[in-house]
């Protein structure tokens, strides 16, 4: 699909496997949410823009480069933080914004219960992290907040996508580049993907 960039990384699909498995523990799925965050995080910063600096090695100055600009990372609470520490290990530096989001049973509406963002987004490459992109309405909560704080440079951290899912949140931000481990068709009754994982907050966290 437009604008969805699946990482089929041998070791992404056998991990991905393992935590679709109803089997999986919260414990061991815990510590192979984290594996497989940060390798999809090398994916999803792959176009990062950079520019040349000058540095001094031991023995001769050199051409070198950095970022451009800065990066905040923002889980959706709760699932989200099995993805953070991971990401966190590889762009140690990053700054962290948080939006807490519940999905209300009947309607599948996403309501916001916590926010808290760096100000001026549009100086900075945000990444968000949400293990599952289900109906969309999250994702959608989420954007709202930060593009409503100023960002510009976003791009989604997803572990399973469903198709319905993807097509909205492209309807309303076609211009979000979407990474993900695995994109499923359908969505049942309750609004969770089919096949899916489950719940991954409660699956992560054993509630």
């Amino acid at each position: 699909m437009k604008g969805v960039t699946v990482i089929a990384h041998p070791i992404v699909r056998h991990n991905l496997t393992r935590l679709r498995a109803s089997r999986t523990g919260p414990q061991e799925f815990r510590r192979v949410l984290s594996e497989v965050a940060a390798l999809m995080v090398y994916e999803a910063t792959r176009s990062f823009q950079v520019r040349r600096t000058s540095v001094r090695t031991p023995l001769a100055r050199s051409v070198g480069f950095e970022l451009r600009r800065e990066v905040v990372l923002v889980p959706v609470l709760r699932a989200g933080l099995g993805m953070l520490d991971s990401i966190l290990q590889l762009i140690p530096h990053a700054r962290v914004g948080f939006i807490g989001l519940k999905r209300e049973e009947t309607t599948l509406k996403a309501t916001a219960y916590h926010k808290s963002l760096p100000p001026k987004l549009d100086r900075f490459e945000v990444i968000l992290i949400d293990p599952m992109l289900a109906t969309g309405g999250s994702t959608v909560a989420a954007m709202e907040f930060l593009t409503a704080s100023g960002a510009r440079h976003v791009r989604l951290v997803n572990l399973v996508a469903a198709v319905p899912g993807i097509r909205y949140v492209h309807s309303r931000y076609p211009g979000l580049p979407i990474f993900t481990a695995a994109v499923d068709r359908q969505l049942n009754k309750r609004g969770f993907i089919v096949p899916g994982l489950g719940d991954a907050g409660d699956r992560l966290f054993g509630v």
